[in-house]
């Protein structure tokens, strides 16, 4: 494995452990009130197009990042949904 490769695993474990706590907490309390629905879509299309470019580059920490963030990402919109009048 090439060292950026690695760098990049870094990152992505790093950038996606950093989101998986507000996922957490939102499933725990039901609160989103704190949660942007605007930008919690433009977030997922943006994640959506990294996700292509990772693909594209054939770049298996991009995919890796951005695979468990897209599901992070759609989850919150879910909840967000969900839970809006709670």
């Amino acid at each position: 494995m090439e060292y950026t490769e690695i760098i990049g695993f870094a990152a992505a474990i790093l950038t996606t452990a950093a989101f998986l706590p507000q996922v957490y907490k939102t499933w725990r309390t039901k609160d989103v009130s704190g949660l942007s629905l605007p930008m919690l879509l433009i977030f997922f299309v943006g994640i959506l197009a990294w996700l292509a470019y990772g693909v594209l580059k054939h770049s298996p920490s991009m995919i890796f990042a951005n695979t468990i963030t897209v599901v992070s990402s759609f989850l919150l919109i879910f909840f967000k949904i969900k839970y809006r009048n709670k």
